[in-house]
């Protein structure tokens, strides 16, 4: 990490320096550098907004990867607002950019904000309809047979195309239409699905989603079927989520990954 993107994190954390409203969620020599801003957004600073950048050990020669959450703005909205910053961030030049987004990050809230419009019952319908992609982190698998059985055999019903990635955090990849995603999400917490430590059958009931967003066309040759695939490191899960194009939804789900169970 460059001398250069030290200070300037250095001076974010200066000018955020109230309780909770900046934090460094993982630094390495090998994955760079995420850190974490929450603050206050929106026409009279009534929203809260949490800022993540994942500056890559070559930042700032490379710009940083982004995720966007809110109050009071649709999950649609925030992907919104991720887009036009990932936008800005490949137009500057490469040198420290972080004030500069947040700044942007201000303005492309309020102005969200000024468009929002409540959303009828037809809008909803639609926005249902929709396909969508999540991620899952599932407690653990240790009837491994049993549980992979069950999942893909529930992906085949509910229509979903899924990949299951093994390794120290259990991840599922789900595409498919959003109800049948939850409905998805409802069996693991409902049906008895593996062991536990003493041997008897439970349920799913510490999974989490980790991440969700509206369908992309990056994916659509990419992530098919129903299959499992080991990992061992990070840097293998990484180069999973990268190989199917989803490497900005890897990015929203990673600082809630690495505070879960971080891995070396």
């Amino acid at each position: 990490m460059s001398d250069a993107a030290i200070e300037e994190v250095s001076v974010l954390s200066s000018i955020y320096c109230r309780d909770g409203e900046f934090q460094i969620v993982q630094q390495s020599a090998q994955d760079g550098l995420v850190v974490q801003l929450n603050c206050t957004g929106g026409r009279g600073g009534k929203l809260n907004v949490s800022a993540v950048f994942h500056l890559d050990p070559s930042y700032p020669s490379c710009p940083p990867h982004i995720s966007i959450s809110t109050t009071g703005l649709s999950k649609i909205q925030c992907h919104n607002i991720r887009q036009k910053l990932m936008t800005r961030a490949a137009e500057l030049p490469p040198e420290p950019m972080l004030l500069q987004l947040v700044e942007y990050l201000q303005e492309c809230v309020e102005q969200t904000e000024d468009q929002t419009e409540e959303q009828d019952g037809t809008g909803e319908e639609k926005n249902n309809q929709q396909e969508w992609t999540a991620v899952l982190l599932l407690d653990h698998i240790r009837s491994r047979n049993r549980y992979i059985g069950l999942l893909e055999r529930w992906s085949q019903q509910l229509q979903l195309t899924c990949r299951l990635l093994l390794g120290r955090n259990p991840l599922i990849i789900l595409l498919g239409e959003r109800p049948n995603i939850k409905e998805f999400c409802h069996h693991l917490k409902t049906v008895k699905v593996d062991v536990d430590s003493s041997g008897k059958k439970c349920k799913e009931r510490m999974m989490k989603v980790l991440a969700e967003t509206p369908y992309s066309s990056l994916c659509q040759h990419s992530l098919q079927g129903f299959i499992v695939k080991d990992y061992k490191s990070l840097s293998e899960l990484t180069a999973v989520f990268e190989e199917l194009n989803l490497a900005e939804l890897y990015q929203q789900m990673l600082p809630t990954l690495s505070v879960s169970s971080p891995m070396r």
